[in-house]
This record gives C-alpha cells, sequence and structure tokens, in this order.
C-alpha cells in the first residue's frame, strides 16, 4: 500500500495522531495535509510550523506554541500518565504519524520521541487505522519502548529533514536562573533519582549536581543537563537513564544513538505514581507560572486561557512524595519578568495544577511546606519565598485569608 491510497481509506475528519515536542515528522505531516480537507490534528506539544488552516481541528491535553491560543483549539484536561487511555476511549486515532531511524533487523526506533506513541500505534492498529512513518538516517537509534517491528508499520515515507534537535536549554540560564538552581542543588545527596520539567530553572538545577556521585535518573524528559551529569560522572553507571522523551544537542543526539546506557520507555511507565516511588531519594523538580498561600500552583493558564497542561508534574509530585527519602521542588522565579508581578499571590484564580509540594524554591530562598500547617506554610512563603516589593501586601492578604 502507498500513502495516497492509505489516505483514500481513512474515514471523514479522521483523528491524526503526530509525534510532537521536536521529533515532528514535517515532510510526513505536509503530505497528509495536502491529502485531507478536513481532519483533527493530534499532538502531544505542537512546536510551530503544524499546519492552520481552516479544516483542521487541533487536539492535546499539552499545549504546545503551535497551537496556543487557536480558536480551533480543542484541549482536553489530563495527567500523562492518563493519556494513553484516551486514545481507547474518548480519542481513538485513525491515522499515527512517526518519525523514526531506517529499518534494521525488521524494527525501527522512534528515537527521541517515545512519549505516548506506541499507545497510539496499539490503539490504531486494534480498530483498523493505520500508521506510517517517516524515516531518517537522522534520527537516533533508542532503547527500550522506543524500538518497534515494521509488522506495526503500514507505509514508510523517506524524508532527510535536518537533524531533529531541540534547545539545550543552557543558553537561557541567567543569574537568577543559576541562584534558584543552587536552592535546589543544595537539598539533593548522592544517590538520588532526578526528575527536571523543562525550562531553565530546573535545567540550571540539574546542572548544579556535577559534584554528586551515584545520581539516577528516572524523567518525563531531559536535555543536555542529563548529559553535563554524565561527563562529570555524576550519575551511577550501573543503572540507565531513563525517559520517555529527550531533546536538546547534537552533541545529545550523538550519546543517546546506540547508547545502551540511555532507555526509552513509554508514558504508563515513566509517569505511573506508583513506579516513581520506587525510585531512592526521588527528587522532582518542577515549576510554575504562580503560586499561592495555600501552596496550590498554576502551571497551565495565564488569564484563563490554556496555556499548556497538567503535563508530567502532577505524576511525579505524587511520586517523588511517596518515595523513600523523596521529594517534590516547585521552583521559580519570584518576579514574573514579562507580566512584571509576583509569582506568588495571595491566592491563584486559575485552575490549580498542583499543590502541597516539599518546598517552593525562589532566587529569594526556601519555603518548607511539607508537614506544616498552613499558617506557617504562608509565612514561609512569605518570608522565604517572595519578592521584598510585595511581602507587605501578602501579608495583608493573608490576615484576610485566616493565614496570619
Amino acid at each position: 500500500m502507498d500513502l495516497p491510497a492509505l489516505l483514500s481509506g481513512l474515514p471523514d475528519e479522521p483523528r491524526v495522531v503526530v509525534t510532537g515536542n521536536h521529533a515532528t515528522p514535517w515532510t510526513l505531516l505536509g503530505l497528509v495535509d495536502e491529502s485531507l480537507a478536513s481532519y483533527r490534528l493530534w499532538v502531544l506539544n505542537a512546536q510551530r510550523g503544524v499546519p492552520d488552516r481552516d479544516g483542521v481541528t487541533y487536539e492535546t491535553p499539552f499545549v504546545g506554541p503551535g497551537m496556543r491560543r487557536s480558536p480551533r483549539l480543542r484541549y482536553t484536561p489530563s495527567r500523562l500518565s492518563l493519556v494513553p487511555r484516551l486514545f481507547t476511549t474518548t480519542q481513538p486515532p485513525d491515522l499515527v504519524l512517526l518519525h523514526t531511524t531506517r529499518p534494521r533487523d525488521g524494527r525501527v526506533s522512534l528515537g527521541t520521541e517515545v512519549n505516548v506513541l506506541p499507545a497510539a500505534v496499539e490503539a490504531a492498529r486494534a480498530r483498523g487505522g493505520r500508521v506510517v512513518a517517516q524515516v531518517s538516517d537522522r534520527v537516533p537509534w533508542t532503547y527500550g519502548d522506543a524500538e518497534l517491528d515494521l509488522a506495526s508499520i503500514d507505509v514508510l515515507v523517506e524524508a532527510e529533514e535536518p537533524a531533529v534537535a531541540g534547545p539545550s536549554g543552557a543558553g537561557g540560564i541567567d543569574a537568577e536562573a543559576a541562584a534558584i538552581g543552587a536552592q535546589v542543588a543544595a537539598r539533593v545527596g548522592d544517590g538520588a533519582t532526578l526528575q527536571a520539567g523543562i525550562g531553565a530553572v530546573p535545567d540550571a538545577a540539574l546542572r548544579g549536581l556535577t559534584g554528586r556521585r551515584g545520581l539516577r535518573v528516572w524523567t518525563e524528559m531531559f536535555s543536555d543537563s542529563v548529559l553535563a551529569l554524565e561527563q562529570a560522572g555524576a550519575l551511577d553507571r550501573d543503572v540507565p537513564v531513563q525517559a520517555s522523551f529527550l531533546f536538546g544537542s547534537p552533541e545529545l543526539l550523538a550519546w543517546v544513538d546506540r547508547n545502551p546506557r540511555v532507555q526509552m520507555i513509554r508514558t504508563e511507565t515513566a509517569n505511573d505514581p506508583g513506579l516513581i516511588a520506587r525510585n531512592p531519594g526521588m527528587t522532582s523538580i518542577n515549576t510554575a507560572l504562580q503560586v499561592d498561600l495555600f501552596g496550590q500552583a498554576n502551571a497551565s493558564r495565564i488569564h484563563a486561557r490554556i496555556h499548556s497542561g497538567f503535563g508530567g508534574q502532577t505524576d511525579f509530585i505524587v511520586g517523588a512524595l511517596h518515595s523513600r527519602g523523596g521529594q517534590a521542588l516547585m521552583a521559580l522565579r519570584s518576579w514574573h519578568p514579562k507580566a512584571d508581578c509576583s509569582t506568588i499571590v495571595p491566592m491563584v484564580d486559575e485552575p490549580v495544577t498542583s499543590f502541597q509540594v516539599t518546598a517552593v524554591l525562589t532566587e529569594q530562598g526556601a519555603a518548607e511546606l511539607a508537614g506544616q500547617d498552613e499558617r506557617t506554610q504562608a509565612r514561609h512563603l512569605i518570608e522565604h519565598a517572595a519578592h521584598p516589593r510585595v511581602r507587605e501586601e501578602l501579608w495583608e492578604e493573608a490576615v484576610a485569608l485566616g493565614l496570619a
């Protein structure tokens, strides 16, 4: 079967699930878009450049810059660990588009992006849907759940696009991010297991751990900061780096290629709170747009409009808190530079993404929350995490809220 014949057999307005993040098969997606008058485009963290026209309805549980603020966006709130269930319930795929290596010994590798794709492929095959892969020599071969039998794929399309790389993160680490990263790093000892979200602050935290030894990585994603830990000898050589997706520099992609030290795992495994909790000293490092005096965090919405989504934050916070010696850290700047406002607020006025972490860390200091009564939590947030410009105002609000 060739691609035109495959596409002609799809139902009206099919659901097309596409590799997201920084592994999108752009050539293949363009061919599909040219062939379908209307369809539902399902992408996790879609980057800029996805088809944007009448007839294309966006669907996602995690909004990326390519879909943000679109009037055709249909956002589905969901913890990332539960997203694979959507494919067998409310959002079954008709067509799955992958970006893979060339076949070797009857298999391909999903390279940098595993995530929810195995679940999407399985759901599509179970209901008679189709799977197409764009293959390239520039996709690194990774092991674990990234490896896929050719029998699962209907059509291969060759396209040599530029190397599948994304931002490495190091260039975005300014003095404030470095200060927050140092606060985080000071709390992490030898032998801990690490998970870090996306952004300059979590990246700075990991880069501040190069002097540790015996560290492990069990995470949703990673970038060049993990490679820096490996090069510094900080990682436990007997335990593989386990993650669901990755992006970063060409050097990082070269390191993961055919590297048994890196094992890619599907979302149902990576984000299962019960499995996360089994890791020793599990340390979850995430960030937020706002944290309020009740310890609630908004990491998803700006002015009531969806900005991203739950992602894996809730999964890893719960898993880390149940790990022996684990901790869930919320790391953010005390002052939002673009919005010119405090990130520590009396009460978040957006839907809550997560709550009750171990501690909230800013460049101002560390606010300890775990095990503290709510008045002590509020006091710690005001005195140790909030920017000095708003502390007096926050105290007034705390009194009004019964927290002082």
